[in-house]
């Protein structure tokens, strides 16, 4: 008998616990009684815990703990993979105000656990309350883009904080520079849930986060709280009344356990699916398809590979460049992805709206020699850091750079030194990883300033000057336009070096239909459209 984690132990018991009053134990002799009446339970496993049941009040800000939120709360908008959007607690919108504010018309329908309808009022006194100087919200920041807070997120004193209710449905939030709808949804929508605040206008702002609300959590959801085992399993229920539709389940079971057991307790059917996205290598694909299960790829790029440059002590431009031409990124891919990423030169999605081209250099060991010699490059030994799980990488990504002339170190280190490295210059370049989304300036526009110039760029104004000009454009055909001149930029300075896009494999579940696998990557789900078969 195959092994079960005590998370899952107990998760079970806690089912048991839950339905057992409702069960008759069938005279001695007689047949089983009919389970029809049985809750259609969906079995949930998820590698790491939340850490709060308060959406505001979570130290880690991690996506596990988003992935729970996404269900016990309303969010204003759904995500998709490819970076479109759909409704949530509201069902349109529209730029106002020459692009500085976005108008929400939310949904009627919506409501809370307790019945009460979910009004503009609402969302704007969850905003209110959580930008309070005096409330101890933790992960603010997320409200700094409104209008009337600080850089923290905190309402300034004597400021109009943007957020206004312009009838009972209509909320409209106004941003410090112009914002397109799309983009203020694609950043900050995962951070922004409505709370139940008329179950709060006697707390005090600063006494918030101790409220006994947060041990029993009444959100407006898809889906109920019903109890919690503490950083081990969570047990919900569908919210029968949820705006988009119920979902095709009594019962979400949640339990935390092992990464490396999810798909072992899949397969033994202890779990009918699990987060994010049932996501596996592509060493594990021919374990999932032995054992019946259709593994399908991605539809939409989930990881980004970046090689960071030292622009300090690598000053020349023509030594970055000559680099880039060293790698033979096709073969670095393969290795890396096994057949699922796409090289490119630019941090760029393909799907985001204003892409303005691949920018990719290709592989050229010649024109790199050539660049080195009019760069008059010394043969400085170059460090490389990477993690140990990148070991192979860096150790062929050695052997590219020294075939072209390059004197190259690899330091194995682990994540928080490697990046601590590169911000204070221990390292000269390091292999690093993030996860994407469709806007333009997902991973350019907080690393080119005074607080986070992690490329250690002697001038961060010309990049600062391009970002804004993509920044604040609204006319897609310009902005588009602007992106291609910060991407030509880029390619010309190349601060860094993109290397591809990796996109993840999904273990399609066996027993739930319905699922949106790809989009899990924005932590949310569309589980009102689960059916559990």
């Amino acid at each position: 008998m195959k092994q079960r984690t005590i998370a899952l132990a107990a998760a079970f018991t806690l089912t048991a616990s839950l339905t057992a009053c409702t069960q008759t134990p069938a005279p001695s002799g007689a047949q089983p009684q009919s389970t029809s009446n049985a809750p259609v339970v969906v079995s949930y496993g998820i590698s790491n815990a939340w850490d709060s049941l308060m959406p505001y009040n979570s130290p880690s800000g991690s996506n596990y703990s988003r992935m729970i939120y996404d269900k016990i709360y309303d969010r204003l908008a759904y995500v998709h993979a490819d970076g479109t959007l759909s409704p949530r607690g509201a069902k349109s919108w529209e730029s106002a105000d020459d692009g500085l504010s976005v108008r929400f018309h939310l949904d009627e329908k919506a409501a809370f656990h307790d019945g009460t309808p979910v009004t503009a009022q609402h969302w704007a006194d969850t905003i209110v309350r959580m930008t309070d100087p005096a409330c101890p919200t933790l992960g603010r920041s997320a409200f700094s883009v409104l209008a009337g807070t600080d850089s923290s997120g905190a309402a300034v004193a004597g400021e109009t904080l943007g957020v206004t209710v312009e009838d009972e449905y209509t909320l409209k939030l106004t941003f410090k520079s112009a914002t397109t709808p799309e983009d203020f949804l694609l950043d900050r929508n995962r951070e922004y849930y409505v709370l139940p605040t008329h179950l709060m206008e006697d707390v005090a702002p600063a006494d918030t986060m101790s409220m006994d609300l947060w041990a029993a959590p009444i959100g407006s959801g898809p889906c109920k709280f019903q109890s919690e085992v503490m950083g081990s399993a969570l047990i919900l229920t569908a919210n029968e009344n949820y705006q988009l539709g119920a979902p095709g389940f009594d019962e979400l079971d949640i339990t935390v356990m092992d990464k490396n057991s999810l798909l072992t307790a899949l397969i033994a059917g202890d779990l009918d699916y699990y987060a994010i996205g049932g996501s596996l290598s592509a060493a594990d694909q021919p374990t999932a398809e032995s054992a019946g299960f259709e593994v399908l790829e991605g539809t939409v790029p989930n990881t980004f590979f970046e090689l960071m440059l030292n622009n300090e002590s690598i000053s020349d431009a023509r030594i970055r460049r000559a680099i880039e031409l060293s790698l033979d990124k096709e073969l670095l891919c393969e290795q890396s992805t096994q057949g699922h990423g796409t090289v490119t030169g630019t941090s760029v999605l393909p799907t985001c709206a204003s892409y303005a081209g691949d920018y990719n250099t290709a592989y050229d060991v010649d024109a790199a020699k050539e660049l080195l010699t009019e760069a008059g490059y010394d043969g400085t030994t170059y460090s490389l850091a990477c993690t140990s799980n990148r070991q192979g990488l860096a150790a062929l990504m050695q052997q590219q750079l020294e075939e072209a002339g390059f004197s190259v170190q690899v330091e194995t280190v682990d994540s928080t030194t490697m990046f601590a490295g590169m911000a204070d210059g221990t390292y000269d370049m390091g292999i690093a990883s993030h996860t994407p989304n469709a806007l333009p300036l997902w991973f350019t526009e907080s690393r080119f300033t005074a607080e986070n110039n992690i490329f250690r760029v002697a001038d961060t104004a010309p990049y600062e000057e391009r970002i804004d000009a993509v920044k604040n454009e609204t006319d897609p055909e310009q902005r588009t336009a602007a992106l291609a001149e910060l991407e030509g930029y880029l390619a010309q300075e190349r601060p860094f070096i993109p290397l591809w896009f990796g996109t993840a494999l999904h273990v399609q579940s066996n027993t739930v239909s319905g699922i949106d696998y790809p989009s899990a990557s924005f932590s949310n789900e569309n589980v009102w459209e689960w059916v559990k078969e």
